[in-house]
């Protein structure tokens, strides 16, 4: 079946599909914002002098004249190309120590930095990305890569913080990109994402999707992008356009932005079959894992998304949203002692707004509830006293754990 008819038909059938398995489609239910629509992106690895054309070379100084400054050249490219093939085989520990190592012997090098927000843009890390990636376009001025991913990590959903402000640098940052480099088909795709995230869904937006598609007529991620776009003003355009994407789609990297994407539109079902075949072509890959495993949250089989979640978590073990949503599933499971040690695992590596979704009926604070209604008293009091270490203005468990000890 075409996504012509799947999307003529969405708009009812979710609607019933949802009454008829109880599922709940809330941001703070699936352990996360589900708005999506950002778009999987993932940058070129650094160029390095021993494997060049993997990216545009950032500003460079002339060669070392010493002997001890050559050693220091050489070492630098070697840890390059070790931090590249570490993050190509998602060993992000590795990756991130070679690119760190870089940057102790070479502090402002502009390829470490870069390739430190590749690092994390992989693990949706992504107030770290940002920063990385800031260093790097400050460092070598004349990237347009840099600007591009850096532009892509702005425009990521997370909790907290100045989302206009981000936004807005986002755009700046992609306009940037194809000022310098205007045949660029991902910074155009890039800066019709940020035009999209600031809610300019106008003329400028759909003509940097097309243009592309103009550039790049095999971009598949521009013709999802432009589908997800026109899905809410013109539909019966937009199906094609995924149609057309999902033909194109030949790396999960891409599949996952299709699946992303429809999950946007609240089009759970359809994204499952994508999800699945990014899962053939990359049973690890962590995104697909987390995009599968948050589906199946969504419609409560929370048995069948532990092993997505729990791989998840070992690929990407310093992400937050695996985390969350493995917790989120234990908890849907009763499992609370599971839930509570999954959330704390999580809240080494929340930002301030998602301590929040932490502390709140998804997390500590429904872990409390569980332990209450399992007559667990002693074991609610901790949960509920986490929840309000983390949220302070959580009222709700501030009143249960008042109750709790008076009981």
């Amino acid at each position: 079946m075409g996504l012509n008819a799947i999307l003529r038909a969405a708009a009812l059938s979710f609607a019933a599909l949802c009454l008829s398995l109880g599922a709940s489609v809330s941001a703070q239910d699936v352990g996360g914002d589900v708005s999506g629509g950002a778009g999987i992106f993932r940058a070129k690895n650094p160029e390095t002098k021993k494997k060049p054309g993997t990216a545009k070379p950032a500003n460079r100084t002339t060669g070392p004249t010493n002997p001890r400054a050559s050693n220091v050249a050489e070492r630098v490219e070697d840890l390059l190309d070790k931090g590249n093939e570490a993050r190509d085989a998602r060993k992000f520990t590795e990756a991130e120590d070679a690119y760190k190592e870089v940057l102790k012997l070479k502090p402002r090098d502009a390829r470490a930095a870069y390739g430190l927000g590749n690092v994390y843009s992989d693990q949706r890390r992504w107030d770290e990305a940002e920063a990385a990636y800031r260093n790097s376009v400050a460092w070598a001025p004349a990237n347009a890569d840099a600007y591009v991913a850096l532009s892509a990590a702005l425009v990521q959903p997370r909790s907290g913080g100045d989302n206009a402000k981000r936004f807005a640098d986002a755009e700046s940052f992609a306009r940037r990109s194809v000022q310098l480099d205007p045949k660029n088909a991902v910074g155009w795709d890039r800066l019709g994402v940020a035009l999209q995230a600031r809610g300019l869904a106008n003329s400028e937006t759909e003509h940097s999707y097309r243009r592309a598609i103009e550039l790049d007529p095999q971009f598949a991620v521009a013709y999802a992008h432009l589908a997800r776009m026109l899905n809410k003003v013109r539909p019966a355009e937009a199906a094609p356009l995924y149609d057309k994407a999902i033909e194109l789609a030949k790396d999960p990297a891409t599949l996952n932005l299709i699946a992303e994407s429809l999950q946007a539109e609240q089009l759970w079902p359809q994204s499952e079959p994508v999800m699945k075949k990014a899962l053939e072509l990359d049973a690890r890959n962590p995104t697909s894992l987390m995009l599968m495993g948050r589906y199946l949250v969504v419609y409560k089989k929370y048995e069948e998304a532990e092993p997505y979640l729990k791989s998840a978590t070992e690929v990407s073990s310093h992400a937050f949203v695996p985390f969350l949503l493995l917790g989120r599933a234990y908890l849907g499971m009763d499992r609370f002692g599971e839930a509570e040690a999954t959330y704390e695992q999580a809240s080494a590596f929340a930002a301030a707004g998602e301590k929040k979704q932490l502390a709140g009926l998804y997390g500590f604070e429904g872990v409390g509830d569980g332990y209450l209604k399992s007559n667990q008293k002693d074991k609610a009091i901790r949960a509920f006293q986490r929840a309000l270490e983390l949220d302070p203005g959580n009222t709700g468990a501030a009143q249960k754990l008042a109750k709790a000890r008076a009981n």
